[in-house]
């Protein structure tokens, strides 16, 4: 500031060109402030963060925001404005298909074949016709005369008490020890009674409710002898009932 104004004080003659010589003699004048261009830059740089961050803190208040936001659609409206809306392209609808038309060939009709002539017949000599064999006679057999059925067996007869007669007297068997328990009663069998008055067979036909008296009657009858049974005076053989009483001894 010092140099500025002496420069302004200067008397108008100062303002002409200066002569060589006098350019010469001029030197610099070291600057009042003594700070380099390095030291420059870094005060330059230090008050632009100091308005930066003044703007920061500013913008930090809601009302500040509250304005900005209101204000920034305008100028954002003022530096690039609004595109216009593009167009809609509508495409244009696919090409129609036209069905191929297959061509069918024309069919080939066969010419009709030519009708052939018909052979004559020939003249033909017929053979002589032998008339068939006779046909073979058949003699009829007589079937076989059926074989004599055999007759069927009689039934067996039931003999009559009256003619079953012993004779020998039954060797019949009184078990000791029956007697000593005091068993007695009836014991009835069946017998077949051949011509010969043999006894075939002899079954229990009625119990006495004692086992020992009931095999004693068996094995007493089956070696009795009888009288060949007769009826009305002929000799038969058949089923007879034969009762065996044991009684004990008063």
């Amino acid at each position: 500031m010092a140099s500025l104004a002496s420069a302004v004080a200067l008397p108008p003659r100062s303002l002409a060109a200066p002569s060589r010589t006098a350019l010469a003699r001029v030197r610099p004048r070291p600057r009042n402030d003594g700070l380099s261009p390095s030291q420059w830059q870094l005060v330059v740089a230090a008050i632009v963060a100091l308005h930066a961050v003044g703007v920061w803190a500013l913008l930090q208040v809601r009302e500040v925001q509250d304005a900005v936001r209101e204000v920034a659609p305008m100028f954002v409206s003022l530096i690039a404005p609004d595109k216009p809306p593009e167009p809609v392209v509508v495409p244009p609808p696919p090409p129609k298909v036209q069905p191929k038309v297959v061509q069918r060939p024309t069919p080939v009709i066969a010419a009709a074949p030519t009708p052939q002539p018909r052979p004559e017949p020939a003249f033909v000599v017929p053979a002589q016709i032998e008339p068939p064999p006779p046909a073979p006679v058949e003699v009829a057999v007589a079937p076989p005369a059926p074989a004599p059925v055999a007759p069927a067996p009689a039934p067996p007869k039931i003999i009559p008490a009256s003619a079953v007669q012993y004779l020998e007297p039954i060797a019949l068997d009184y078990p000791r020890l029956s007697r000593k328990l005091g068993e007695a009663g009836r014991v009835m069998l069946h017998v077949y009674i051949g011509q010969d008055g043999l006894p075939k067979q002899v079954d229990l036909s009625q119990s006495s409710k004692f086992g020992r008296l009931d095999d004693a009657a068996l094995a007493a009858v089956r070696k009795a002898r009888f009288r060949p049974p007769t009826v009305n005076g002929q000799l038969v053989e058949g089923w007879a009932y034969v009762p065996i009483d044991f009684e004990l001894e008063k």
